[in-house]
């Protein structure tokens, strides 16, 4: 990491003096990576501004790392437990957490289990119980919203969402730091916690214009598309700060027939503009299956579409990746752009049309903001970033 991409956090005055509390990070097995990778940042920031005088570096503030270890073993019948190796007493603890995490395995008699979001949430609430209501406060960072997807009753059904955000407000968890949740109003089940939904967009674009630097960024050229109506708002967002049109993909049903308990897609109808020739950005939350995306893309192209750029803040491809494969064979889409907040595979990590979104630092910085009591308000909404970029990428200079 360079000393030069500290500069901006730096120059931040909300956090030139030392925060009340010490900050301590205990990212869970399914974060390690990620979790890593923000540590690095804190220390270079944290040691650079003791280094300059601006902050005297008490309480800590500085130190070689501000990772806390935790364990959640298991036993032999499947049950676990949360343990934290050093004392936490007082201490502002960042809890990093990704449920979707499929890599992970724990023995259950003589079988060996991949832990499903169910087991990563348990752990979560393992380890903080095991803070045993010692430390100043405690933040949970779960990028992927447990139960997010579903919030809205329909019949006899369970709303686990906000039944999880109630029992992590039960244990004393003070604020939630969430990316793209599938309905934010989730936040309505905790209404006297923090709870915040962040939006990968800043990082998304400045990808998109390392992966391509003959971009034209106007009407003409280039626009953005939700593949469905459900994702409207990240794609007018993005369209606006831009200052391009945007469309989407409507699925006309046949609402009189049932098949596989879905209604058949008759038609697909595009709403928007003409899109031939210009290159696209085709924005949502998450890849499931990846039918939504490849769908959209491939009637995209149908319409003389050029460039197309895929990009979802969560790539969970639970169809594999066969699919985009042969998309890509066929012209179908350029390039595929997910984040790391999730488990990535090294067969996903290994594919010619696939970038990686790192957040590791946004995440740090998020972290940091928070130790130091500032405001998130810059941070949620980045226009004021996204317009430096452009204007760096229209000037000629690497973004």
């Amino acid at each position: 990491m360079k000393a030069s991409e500290a500069k901006d956090t730096q120059a931040k005055p909300v956090l030139n003096t030392s925060p009340d509390s010490r900050l301590g990070i205990i990212p869970l097995k399914s974060t390690e990576a990620i979790g890593a990778k923000i540590n690095e940042y804190l220390v270079l920031w944290r040691r650079q501004r003791v280094e300059s005088g601006i902050v005297s570096g008490d309480n800590d503030y500085a130190r070689d790392s501000f990772l806390i270890e935790a364990q959640t073993p298991r036993f032999g019948s499947g049950e676990g437990k949360g343990s934290i190796k050093e004392s936490v007493r007082g201490d502002d603890l960042y809890v990093l957490v990704d449920v979707c995490n499929h890599s992970l395995t724990y023995r259950l008699a003589s079988y060996e289990n991949y832990m499903s979001p169910d087991d990563h949430f348990q752990d979560l609430k393992r380890v903080i119980a095991a803070a045993c209501g010692k430390a100043h406060r405690i933040n949970v960072i779960m990028p992927y919203l447990y139960e997010g997807r579903r919030l809205l009753r329909e019949g006899r059904e369970s709303i686990d969402c906000a039944s999880a955000l109630q029992e992590l407000a039960a244990l004393g968890v003070e604020n939630i730091i969430t990316f793209d949740a599938h309905d934010p109003r989730a936040q309505n089940a905790i209404p006297l916690y923090g709870f915040e939904s962040m939006s990968p967009s800043y990082q998304f674009l400045k990808n998109i214009l390392r992966l391509d630097t003959n971009l034209l960024l106007d009407d003409d050229h280039l626009m953005v598309v939700s593949p469905d109506e459900g994702g409207m708002h990240r794609a007018i967002y993005l369209a606006n700060v831009l200052g391009v049109n945007m469309g989407m993909l409507y699925k006309r049903r046949d609402y009189s027939t049932i098949v596989n308990g879905k209604n058949p897609v008759v038609a697909l109808e595009f709403l928007g503009s003409e899109v031939d020739g210009k290159d696209i950005i085709i924005i949502d939350d998450m890849i499931s299956s990846g039918d939504k995306v490849l769908e959209t893309s491939a009637a995209l192209k149908k319409r003389g579409a050029n460039k197309i750029f895929i990009c979802a803040t969560f790539g969970i491809f639970t169809g594999g990746l066969a699919r985009f494969d042969d998309a890509y064979r066929h012209k179908e889409f350029d390039h595929l752009i997910t984040t790391n907040l999730v488990y990535q595979s090294e067969e996903l990590l290994s594919k010619p049309y696939y970038k990686s979104c790192d957040m590791s630092k946004y995440l740090a910085l998020i972290i940091d903001t928070l130790n130091h009591d500032a405001s998130l308000s810059a941070l949620l909404n980045p226009v004021d970033r996204i317009h430096k970029v452009l204007d760096k990428y229209r000037a000629g200079i690497p973004v």
